[in-house]
């Protein structure tokens, strides 16, 4: 029995435990958008940018931001749009998100990006601006295949564990 216990193995279940707890820790819905809020988008995945816009659809008053590397292949929008396209990973969106948010006066903001990526961003956005009421509003991983889903998620939990080590730019 004692042999099972080797270091190793408790290293792998708690890895496989923590996982775990990371994926139904995840929001799975949108959280209340409100009629002024201002939404910020992290680009990175073809999901983000039209979900966003849907959710624009719901709420005609709220602000977007596009912010990320992917921001300049938006495309044409129904309405105007600030985008940021210099930051290149999600800790420098968190930046490119505070400067915003700082220079706006904003006290409330929702996030919107895929649900797997959405504990590392909102850790590193409210660790860049503590006093923020962070909404999020994941985009759902639909029409994925299974294994490629796992990736993702699995990909999002060792960059989130990295973060928590303080390394930002994973």
């Amino acid at each position: 029995m004692m042999r099972f216990l080797t270091p190793s193995f408790l290293f792998l279940a708690l890895f496989v435990l923590g996982g775990m707890i990371f994926k139904v820790s995840a929001p799975t819905g949108c959280g209340t958008i409100l009629p002024d809020d201002s939404i910020f988008v992290l680009t990175g995945d073809e999901r983000r940018i039209p979900f966003a816009i849907r959710q624009m659809q719901k709420y005609p008053d709220t602000d977007l931001y596009i912010i990320g590397a992917g921001a300049p292949a938006v495309g044409n929008l129904d309405r105007r749009a600030e985008i940021e396209s210099e930051s290149k990973s999600t800790y420098q969106n968190a930046r490119a998100i505070k400067k915003i948010v700082s220079n706006a006066g904003l006290d409330r903001i929702v996030i919107i990006t895929t649900e797997e990526h959405m504990n590392r961003a909102k850790y590193l956005i409210k660790h860049e601006l503590p006093n923020t009421k962070i909404i999020a509003c994941p985009a759902m991983l639909t029409g994925m295949p299974a294994a490629k889903r796992l990736e993702r998620w699995t990909t999002e939990y060792i960059k989130y564990i990295v973060t928590l080590f303080g390394i930002k730019e994973s």
